[in-house]
């Protein structure tokens, strides 16, 4: 499975979902379950990736204004929810995390404990065993943000979240 595949499914479970987080998990599990297992284990390797690729402070940042904080857990939650919106969503706010305003996020669909076990346990149940792409980065890309002044580098979600006052 090449990358442009992993988005086709991933979009697909989004489309027909949207923003009920559980059932998302359900059908990209299902439609995981439909592949062979090169393809399986290829759709956790790019994964795994596009989560590293999201590892960046620029992003933890935002999730930090949308949650009013958020520890590395939390943060790994909205990256995986991040993928889970498709690839368009997922490109739009590696490139402007601020543009994160748009889609008026909340803890609900953005912080959802839950779609990674579904894919990799769907993934496990395809081929066999746990499918591990690179190892994880030890640290995030970019300059790590302060409590003082990260909501003035995401003005729009600041806004949007009620921190005007932080501006």
């Amino acid at each position: 499975m090449d990358e442009a595949g992993f988005w086709k499914l991933v979009q697909v479970a989004h489309d027909e979902a949207k923003d009920d987080m559980d059932r998302k998990g359900e059908i990209v599990a299902a439609l995981i379950c439909k592949l062979s297992k090169a393809d399986a284990a290829d759709f956790q390797k790019h994964f795994d990736r596009k989560l590293h690729d999201a590892f960046d402070y620029r992003l933890w940042g935002a999730a930090y204004v949308i949650q009013g904080g958020c520890s590395d857990d939390a943060f790994y939650d909205f990256r995986v929810c991040l993928i889970s919106r498709g690839k368009a969503a997922y490109d739009k706010a590696l490139a402007d995390p601020d543009s994160l305003a748009d889609d008026e996020p909340d803890e609900l669909t953005w912080f959802h404990e839950g779609y990674q076990y579904a894919v990799s346990d769907a993934v496990e149940r395809m081929v066999g065993e746990r499918v591990r792409g690179d190892p994880h980065p030890r640290e995030p890309k970019g300059e790590h943000f302060d409590d003082e002044t990260v909501f003035k580098r995401y003005p729009k979600l600041s806004t949007m979240m009620g921190y005007e006052d932080q501006l």
